[in-house]
C-alpha cells in the first residue's frame, strides 16, 4: 500500500486515542470513518481531535463499514466480549484488523482467528502499544548488542487505583462484560512487556483476591513465573493503590534496567541502565545509549509498525501470534488461580480452559 491506509475506527471510547495517533501519521493513514452506536460521541471526538470532516464520516452500522470496499483496516475499540466476533467478521469481509486488548477470551478463539486470518490472507494486530517508546527500544538494543548478558530475574508492579467511578460502567468488573479482572484488564500490558524483553513463560503459579471493590473479578494478584530461559519473575497487581504507578525491573547478568513509575507510558520516562560486573563499564553503556536513535512512542509507534507491515517493510509489529501468547498466559494464570497448582506452558486444545477461563453461570471464583 503506497497510498495512505484507509481506516475505520469502531468505538469512540479508547478510539479517541487511536484517532489522535493516526492523525500524527497522516502520510500513512486516512481515518475515513468513526463507527459508534452513539453517533454524537463519534462526532465529538472528530471535533475534539481536529480530524477532517470531509474525510472522516460518522457511522452507526458496523455492517455498513464491513461492506465499504474503500476501507483497508478496521480498528476495533469495543468492550472485550465483542472482540472475537467482530474481528472474525472483519477478516471475512477482507479487512485487516487492529484489535484492542484483550484480543479474545479464549485460546480456542485465538486459534480460530489465526485460521481465519490465514484463509483470508489478512493480518490481525493486537494492541500492545506499551512496547513502543525510547526506554524499551534502548533496552532491546542493549540486549541485541550483548551488553546485558543472560536474563536473571524481573519484577513487575502494576499498582493502580480503581474505585466506584470506574466500575459505574455496567460491563466493568463482571466476567461477562470485562471477561476478567486486574490480570486481564490492567496487568496484561506489563506481562506482554515481560515476555517481549525476557522471553516466553515456561511455568507459573499465583494467588488472587477481590479486596478493593465489590466486583465479580479479582482486583489483587501475586504471580510467580519461570521463563523458558531459566530466568524468574514476579508480578504484583492491585487496584487499591493510592495512585496509578507501574514499575518494571529487569536484572541481567551484566546490567540492571529499572523503569520510571509511569502507568500509561512505561516505555518512556527516566529509566536507569546500571552496569554490574566488569564486562562493560558504565561509560561504555552510557555512550552506546547516547547513540541509539529516536523512536515513536505508544499508539503512534504501534501504528507506524502496522503501516510498515502492510507496506511490506521491516517492522517490529505486534503479531497475531503475540496476541495468542498473551491469551495463553492469561489462561494459565486463571488456571493456576483456580486449581492452586503450578501450570506449565505451552497450552493446547487438551487444556481444561482451552475454551475459556470464565466461570460457569452461578460458579464463584
Amino acid at each position: 500500500m503506497s497510498t495512505p491506509i484507509n481506516v475505520a475506527i469502531i468505538g469512540a471510547g479508547i478510539g479517541r486515542e487511536h484517532l489522535q495517533a493516526y492523525l500524527k501519521l497522516g502520510d500513512l493513514f486516512r481515518v475515513c470513518c468513526i463507527c459508534d452506536i452513539d453517533t454524537a460521541r463519534a462526532s465529538e471526538i472528530i471535533e475534539q481531535t481536529g480530524a477532517d470532516h470531509d474525510v472522516t464520516a460518522v457511522e452507526s452500522s458496523f455492517e455498513n463499514v464491513l461492506g465499504n470496499d474503500g476501507i483497508d483496516l478496521i480498528d476495533i475499540c469495543l468492550p472485550p466480549h465483542l472482540h472475537f466476533s467482530m474481528t472474525r467478521a472483519a477478516l471475512e469481509a477482507g479487512k485487516h484488523v487492529v484489535c484492542e486488548k484483550p484480543l479474545v477470551s479464549s485460546l480456542k478463539e485465538a486459534d480460530d482467528l489465526i485460521e481465519s486470518a490465514k484463509s483470508n490472507n489478512r493480518h490481525v494486530f493486537p494492541v500492545f502499544q506499551y512496547r513502543y517508546g525510547p526506554a524499551i527500544f534502548k533496552l532491546q538494543q542493549l540486549i541485541e548488542s550483548g551488553f546485558t548478558g543472560m536474563p536473571l530475574l524481573a519484577s513487575i508492579e502494576t499498582h493502580w487505583n480503581r474505585g466506584a467511578d470506574y466500575y459505574a460502567n455496567p460491563w466493568r468488573g463482571t466476567w461477562k462484560g470485562e471477561q476478567g479482572g486486574a490480570v486481564l484488564g490492567h496487568a496484561i500490558h506489563n506481562h506482554d512487556l515481560l515476555c517481549a524483553i525476557m522471553g516466553p513463560v515456561r511455568k507459573l503459579s499465583g494467588f488472587r483476591a477481590t479486596r478493593v471493590n465489590p466486583i465479580e473479578t479479582e482486583d489483587c494478584a501475586a504471580i510467580s513465573f519461570e521463563l523458558e530461559n531459566g530466568a524468574l519473575a514476579t508480578s504484583s497487581i492491585t487496584l487499591g493503590a493510592h495512585t496509578d504507578t507501574t514499575r518494571l525491573r529487569f536484572c541481567f547478568e551484566h546490567l540492571t534496567a529499572e523503569s520510571d513509575l509511569l502507568p500509561y507510558s512505561p516505555a518512556e520516562g527516566n529509566w536507569t541502565f546500571k552496569v554490574r560486573g566488569k564486562t562493560n563499564s558504565q561509560e561504555e553503556v552510557d555512550e552506546y545509549l547516547n547513540e541509539v536513535p529516536a523512536c515513536r512512542s505508544g499508539f503512534v509507534g504501534f501504528f507506524e509498525a502496522v503501516a510498515d507491515k502492510l507496506n511490506h517493510e521491516n517492522s517490529g509489529v505486534v503479531t497475531l501470534q503475540d496476541g495468542r501468547r498473551s491469551i495463553e498466559l492469561v489462561t494459565a494464570i486463571y488456571s493456576a488461580f483456580n486449581t492452586g497448582t503450578q501450570v506449565e506452558l505451552p497450552l493446547d486444545a487438551k487444556h481444561p480452559m482451552y475454551d475459556g477461563w470464565l466461570p460457569s453461570e452461578g460458579e464463584t471464583t
